[in-house]
């Protein structure tokens, strides 16, 4: 009778003679391989694009059928993916979990700490095949992209203007609304994009966060610093038409 218990009661593992990770189930192990493989076996028939395993390919799909099957119960917005939702819920709780260990600055999801933390290391993996200027985040790498082929994929319903940037289409609309966001706290003076109330700020503080790597003379906003390069670089890009 022990006999016979000890049988039923020994669990049987499966492990990856790679990585030694163990699974209860060979079906699995199996799955698990194409990880060391590179292995990709299963196919989105619409965009060719290609998974190792039959689940990744299923959630991949909803990018093409629009599927989005996990709903905030709060604000009834949904989500491709159930880590989307877990980390949209923190918006109303206002939980921030995830601590960078460096300065103690705090996000609601993992991916947002790990590009955070390209700050502090330095790291910038994304590279334009272009020009091989890098940057931290693959965002800013599109939108880099876009100095290069032109495209200006952003337009406004008013005026028909085209921006690269969705945040430039933003700051633009509010031209027609009239709509000024951004306050200074100093003199109250309110701007339509933060970019120009940061700019603006130093008027107050003094500071001019910009230098010439060339002179070493400062300035107050970034485009004054461009402008001011082309003294040393003898350039001169307007011209009279007459």
């Amino acid at each position: 009778m022990k006999q016979c218990q000890v049988t039923h009661t020994v669990e049987r593992t499966y492990p990856c003679d790679v990585c030694n990770r163990t699974f209860k189930l060979r079906k699995q192990l199996t799955r698990h391989q194409p990880v060391h493989t590179g292995e990709r076996l299963y196919c989105c028939d619409v965009c060719k694009k290609t998974f190792i395993d039959k689940n990744s390919l299923r959630i991949h799909l909803r990018v093409h059928t629009g599927e989005r099957p996990y709903h905030c119960g709060v604000c009834d917005k949904s989500f491709r993916f159930a880590g989307g939702l877990k980390a949209h819920q923190f918006v109303h709780t206002g939980e921030r979990p995830y601590c960078c260990d460096v300065c103690n600055k705090t996000f609601n999801n993992t991916k947002n700490l790990n590009v955070h933390k390209r700050v502090h290391t330095g790291e910038r993996p994304y590279c334009c095949d272009v020009c091989n200027k890098t940057f931290s985040r693959t965002n800013n790498l599109k939108e880099h992209q876009r100095i290069h082929t032109g495209e200006r994929p952003y337009r406004c319903d008013v005026c028909n203007a085209t921006f690269k940037q969705v945040q430039h289409l933003k700051g633009h609309q509010r031209v027609h609304t009239g709509e000024r966001l951004y306050c200074c706290d100093t003199c109250n003076k309110t701007f339509r994009t933060l970019e120009n109330l940061k700019a603006h700020q130093h008027i107050h503080t003094g500071e001019r966060p910009f230098p010439c790597g060339m002179c070493n003379k400062t300035f107050k906003r970034m485009g004054h610093m461009r402008d001011h390069q082309r003294v040393h670089a003898g350039e001169r890009p307007y011209h009279c038409g007459v």
